[in-house]
């Protein structure tokens, strides 16, 4: 009786347990279906925020056909009415011209013929080369390329967080490494070296260069990225943090750093010091050089102070500024026509030269990169190193050879613009290929990426009104030539 009774109660208290075990299973059941219902709402809005994003997208894109349609729509039919207009005063003159030869009378007949006659060669002059043919053509020259979005649709799956691992820990910026140079600045940093936590990937953050949000430079898995287009003479506060599936870690410590301002001293590329606080670093490297420009000035940006020797920076409120030449007003207020473009009193603001590296293989440098030309008949492209996407910038060229109207092009273009075309045959580049450049000419180059606007000069002579305007985003100084030139 003893031992049944013992029994018994360890078998009472797995009945107990399995008891409760079953209340924690029916409770399971009602958590379940209720995770599933939230889980299921999430999915939607999720889907739902991506359908949104697409039906907004799919708008875009239809009115820019619709835009495309009716300007082609506009030049067809401003060109069937020109030309019916000129179809029915030539047929009255037809017209006229038959009645006249059935006339009689010599005399009066002779006094009208000459007359005739011209303005018969002179309407037909008018239907010239050019005049019968078709200004617009009838394709659409858009291709929307959806498959990078199919693939990523037919990609799109849950992942499974692993709750065991944990975020990362704050990266460390490798100050040794980071340096400025012109309007480009370039961050390095590594993980703790105690750190056995798994990193995908890091996030670089760079504010507005005037105490603003900071905002996302870079996510990918290098420990190093140069940012180019920032202001120059500014200072900007950059900061990184690591992810992985788990998450994403804290900050990294904020780094403060000042883009470039001065031409006067040598070269040079100066560490970012320990970044305590916001404190006034150190002016960094100052540039190197550019397009072979006049002795002079060689390779700088500039432009002329109202009543000081001091130097500013280009993205500088033009109230500051007064070029007779250039004929600026202060800001908020139009260019006045753009004359000769007096440089004797400006200031060299930023040096540049070309760059090799993306540069066409038939591009042949000398002179430390300020001097270009070509060992291909045919147009190629080369660079500036410096890009700029803010500012008032202007630069000149000169041309060293210019044999058998080899019809080089200058202007600015995108990184990733044609390099085996003549410069502005494609969307990425803005150019001026013709009209008074002969060898020793001056090809001068004013963007003015507040008003997004590009003017030319040769020989300090404007060339027409502003040449492009709506320009927007990171451009680099560019020249296409061939081998019968050298810039």
């Amino acid at each position: 009786q003893s031992q049944l009774s013992q029994a018994l109660n360890g078998l009472s208290d797995r009945a107990k347990e399995a008891k409760e075990f079953l209340v924690q299973l029916r409770n399971m059941v009602q958590q379940i279906q209720e995770n599933s219902v939230e889980f299921e709402a999430c999915l939607v809005a999720q889907c739902d925020a991506l359908i949104d994003a697409l039906n907004r997208r799919k708008a875009q894109l239809l009115s820019r056909v619709n835009k495309e349609h009716e300007h082609k729509l506009k030049v067809v039919r401003d060109q069937i009415s020109h030309c019916t207009v000129k179809l029915r005063q030539t047929t009255g003159l037809m017209e006229y011209c038959l009645e006249v030869i059935k006339e009689n009378d010599p005399s009066g007949f002779l006094q009208i013929s000459d007359a005739l006659i011209r303005r018969v060669h002179l309407t037909e002059d008018q239907w010239g080369k050019g005049t019968l043919t078709p200004r617009m053509t009838t394709d659409f020259d858009l291709n929307l390329d959806n498959a990078p979005l199919l693939q990523s649709i037919h990609q799109l799956d849950f992942v499974q967080m692993k709750v065991s691992s944990p975020v990362p820990a704050p990266p460390i910026l490798q100050l040794e490494e980071c340096c400025t140079h012109n309007n480009s600045a370039t961050l390095s940093w590594k993980q703790p070296p105690l750190s056995t936590v798994q990193v995908e990937g890091y996030i670089l953050e760079l504010d507005d260069g005037n105490g603003g949000q900071f905002r996302e430079v870079y996510v990918g898995k290098e420990t190093m990225c140069t940012v180019d287009g920032l202001h120059f003479n500014s200072t900007y506060s950059a900061r990184v943090k690591a992810f992985n599936k788990t998450g994403v870690s804290p900050y990294s410590k904020t780094l403060v750093l000042q883009t470039s301002e001065d031409t006067q001293s040598e070269e040079q590329t100066l560490p970012f010091p320990v970044p305590l606080e916001r404190s006034q670093l150190r002016r960094m490297s100052p540039f190197s050089s550019t397009l072979n420009l006049q002795p002079s000035f060689p390779g700088r940006s500039y432009f002329e102070l109202r009543s000081s020797a001091h130097q500013l920076s280009l993205h500088s409120s033009l109230q500051s500024l007064n070029s007779a030449g250039c004929n600026f007003e202060t800001q908020g207020t139009p260019y006045s026509q753009l004359g000769k473009f007096d440089i004797k009193k400006m200031v060299a603001v930023a040096w540049f030269s070309f760059d090799p590296a993306s540069a066409h293989a038939d591009i042949i440098f000398s002179n430390d990169n300020l001097t270009v030309t070509c060992n291909s008949y045919d147009d190629r492209v080369v660079l500036g190193k410096t890009g700029f996407s803010k500012g008032l910038h202007y630069w000149e060229l000169s041309i060293d050879r210019y044999d058998n109207h080899p019809d080089p092009a200058f202007g600015v273009a995108r990184i990733d613009v044609l390099k085996d075309a003549m410069l502005g045959k494609d969307d990425k580049a803005w150019a001026i290929t013709e009209g008074g450049i002969t060898k020793g000419a001056t090809v001068g180059v004013l963007l003015d990426l507040t008003r997004r606007t590009l003017t030319f000069s040769i020989n300090e002579d404007q060339q027409g009104p502003v040449a492009f305007e709506n320009l927007e985003g990171l451009f680099f100084p560019a020249v296409s030539l061939n081998r019968n030139v050298q810039v």
